[in-house]
């Protein structure tokens, strides 16, 4: 075995997740993904805890939500959600053999089958969750790279000094955890949006900082009353279909227009999930510069710097006052533009970041 898939495994179990003796913990491995699930397994059992291991095939659920007639009705599972609410920590290991093995199943189908888990959803979100990914030969594919170099390009993200990374991007979150509005310029977007009495995640790969992907990399926050338009050029794949060059209008919060040059139905299914879709639920902004390209993996391509990222739906806990639900819906769909050049970030007026570099790095121009 690879000395940093161990290496990926300690960091996933010990950074990321946190895990003590006596925690119930979850591990749901994806196909090709065994290598990376037999050392976590190990970190697992060292730090005494308990270990339930689930298997999780795109194929397998591209069968299941195919079979049945038009008017199917779908349901969550029990037993899925009752093991849910008994654990403490979720491990979600990805990988899969096929990365566009869902592409054939039905839109109306995925917005059902999405609107009918919402509570195993709820379950798995109240836990200790995070989600990672094993190097597989179709992810490498997808990302356009040979095996060897997807890897190397994959450690290289995960295997960070997340304290110090951490530390730099505590500067976003001040900004705007201080800020009411931003503003986002680039050569085809200007987007306003209020951030008022919400709270920015230091996305530092770990629970402790509410935040649940390894790699991560980013600092978000739930923005609303969003309005003007927004152009995503970044390609990447959206329920199984490739996604390129979208635009979004926004009027009082809510998407008025849209247009794509490539995957237009992709969006329209999203937009028509529920009335949550339609509004905004998060503004990322990509702070991990050890990510240096894009892969067609959110997991990754989100956090790469020089990048901005929006979602369309459900907005996160962390970022709200106690006792406030924010935006509320049954997707959350992450879409990128490029900001590293033609572009300005503003905070109540104020540059923060300007083609892609931040105020208090070196070579920022406010002007």
């Amino acid at each position: 075995m690879d000395d940093r898939v161990r290496e990926h495994a300690e960091v996933l179990v010990d950074w990321s997740a946190r895990v003590e003796a006596g925690d119930q913990v979850v591990m749901d491995v994806a196909e090709g993904a065994h290598d990376l699930a037999v050392a976590v397994a190990a970190e697992v059992g060292k730090r005494d805890a308990t270990l339930l291991t689930t298997y999780g095939s795109s194929e397998v659920g591209r069968a299941f939500l195919r079979a049945g007639d038009d008017g199917r009705e779908f349901a969550h599972s029990e037993p899925e959600l009752a093991m849910l609410e008994a654990a403490d920590v979720y491990l979600r290991i990805g990988g899969g053999r096929n990365t566009t093995a869902l592409a054939d199943v039905d839109g109306d189908r995925r917005q059902r089958s999405r609107k009918a888990t919402t509570a195993t959803r709820e379950a798995r979100m109240d836990t200790d969750w995070v989600s990672t990914v094993h190097p597989t030969r179709s992810l490498a594919q997808q990302a356009g790279m040979a095996y060897e170099e997807y890897r190397d390009f994959v450690y290289d993200a995960v295997l960070r000094d997340w304290e110090a990374l951490a530390d730099e991007m505590a500067n976003m979150k001040e900004v705007l955890d201080a800020g009411s509005e931003v503003r986002i310029e680039t050569e085809r977007t200007d987007l306003t949006m209020s951030i008022e009495d919400r709270t920015a995640v230091n996305s530092a790969a770990s629970v402790a900082y509410d935040s649940h992907n390894l790699p991560s990399g980013e600092v978000f926050t739930a923005p609303h009353a969003t309005d003007g338009e927004v152009f995503f050029d970044v390609p990447m794949t959206i329920d199984a279909r490739r996604v390129q060059d979208v635009s979004l209008t926004f009027e009082d919060g809510e998407v008025v227009d849209f247009a794509a040059e490539q995957g237009e139905e992709a969006i329209a299914d999203v937009l028509d999930t529920d009335e949550g879709a339609r509004r905004l639920g998060e503004l990322g902004i990509g702070m991990n510069r050890g990510i240096d390209r894009f892969t067609d993996s959110i997991l990754f391509d989100e956090k790469m710097g020089d990048t901005i990222h929006l979602a369309l739906g459900r907005a996160y806990d962390a970022c709200l006052p106690e006792g406030e639900s924010g935006n509320d819906s049954a997707v959350h769909v992450d879409m990128i533009t490029d900001v590293s050049e033609d572009s300005r970030m503003l905070v109540d007026g104020d540059v923060v970041q300007r083609n892609g570099t931040f105020r208090w790095e070196e070579g920022f121009e406010a002007e």
